[in-house]
C-alpha cells in the first residue's frame, strides 16, 4: 500500500484507524438497550452511578484519543521535518529546558483533569444515601441466595439450563427466580458468600462487589427505569463460575407490592396452650 511507504503516511494511517475505532465504538453499542451479539461498549445506564461511570469513561476516551492523535502527529512531523534529506546535518542539542518543562507540566495537568471527576465519583459511589429497602445476597457454589430481611422472604436462584430454555430466554443469562425491586427506590445491598469468593455484578447498575465468606460487603443502587437487567458472577469461583447469572426485574411500585404479597411467608399459626390436667 502506498500509504505505508513513508513514516508520515503510516502515522496518517494510524490516525484514521483510531478515529474510525472511536466512531464504531459509539455507534455500535454504547447505548444498547439489551445485550447483543458482537456488542461493544456499555449497556444503557439505569442508575445515577452508572450514568456517571459512563460519563467518566467518555471523558477518558476523549483525553486518550487527544493524546494519541497529538503524539502521532508530532511523531509524523518529526519524521518529516528531521529526515536525513531535509536535515543532512543533525542537531547536537541534548537538552531543552522549555520542552522538558512542557512535557512535565502538561501530563501533570492531564492527571488533575482525570483525577478530579474520578475522586468525586468514588466519593459518590461510597457515600450511600438513606435506603428504602435492603436486599441480602449470598453467593454459593454455584448459585445465588437472596433475602429480603424486612419481609422475611428468602429464595435461591439457579441457572436455567440450556435444555430447559424457553423462547426469549438468553442462554447462560437467565435464572429460575429473579430479584424483584421497585423503580425509583434506593436499595441497600448486603453481600457475602457461604464458601468461596464470588462477585455480584450488574453492569447496567454500575455495581460490582465481592462476596467474601465471613465478611459483609455493602453497595447500593437506585434503578430509574423498569425492565429486566442481567449480570453474572465476576470472580473466578470454581468449575461452574460461568453458570451463576444474576437477573433483576425492576417493576412499578404497585407491581412490587403485589409481588411482596404473593411471596411473603404465611404467618405462623399461634401456639395453643396444652389443656391443664385436672387431678382428683
Amino acid at each position: 500500500m502506498a500509504i505505508l511507504t513513508s513514516r508520515t503516511g503510516f502515522s496518517r494511517f494510524l490516525t484514521i484507524i483510531s478515529v474510525l475505532s472511536l466512531v464504531l465504538l459509539h455507534a455500535s453499542g454504547v447505548h444498547a438497550q439489551e445485550i447483543k451479539d458482537w456488542q461493544l461498549g456499555f449497556q444503557q445506564p439505569v442508575t445515577p452511578v452508572m450514568e456517571q461511570l459512563e460519563g467518566l469513561h467518555d471523558l477518558l476516551l476523549v483525553v486518550i484519543t487527544g493524546i494519541t492523535l497529538f503524539v502521532m502527529g508530532l511523531l509524523g512531523y518529526t519524521c518529516w521535518r528531521f529526515s536525513a534529506k531535509r536535515n543532512p546535518v543533525p542537531s547536537k542539542t541534548t537538552h531543552n529546558t522549555m520542552i522538558e518543562v512542557i512535557w512535565t507540566v502538561i501530563p501533570a495537568l492531564i492527571l488533575v483533569v482525570v483525577a478530579i471527576p474520578t475522586f468525586k465519583l468514588l466519593y459518590y459511589m461510597n457515600s450511600e444515601p438513606e435506603a428504602d429497602m435492603t436486599l441480602k445476597v449470598i453467593g454459593h457454589q454455584w448459585y445465588w441466595e437472596y433475602e429480603y430481611p424486612e419481609h422475611g422472604i428468602r429464595f435461591d436462584s439457579y441457572l436455567v439450563e440450556e435444555k430447559d430454555l424457553k423462547p426469549g430466554q438468553p442462554r447462560l443469562l437467565d435464572v429460575d427466580n429473579h430479584i424483584v425491586v421497585p423503580v425509583d427506590t434506593t436499595v441497600r445491598v448486603l453481600i457475602t458468600a457461604a464458601d468461596v469468593i464470588h462477585a455480584f455484578t450488574m453492569p447496567a447498575f454500575g455495581i460490582k462487589t465481592d462476596a467474601v465468606p465471613g465478611h459483609l460487603n455493602q453497595t447500593w443502587f437506585r434503578a430509574e427505569k423498569t425492565g429486566t437487567y442481567r449480570g453474572q458472577c465476576s470472580e473466578l469461583c470454581g468449575v461452574r463460575h460461568g453458570y451463576m447469572p444474576i437477573v433483576i426485574d425492576v417493576v412499578g411500585k404497585e407491581e412490587y407490592a403485589q409481588w411482596l404479597a404473593e411471596h411473603k411467608p404465611a404467618a405462623a399459626a399461634p401456639e395453643v396452650a396444652a389443656p391443664e390436667t385436672v387431678t382428683q
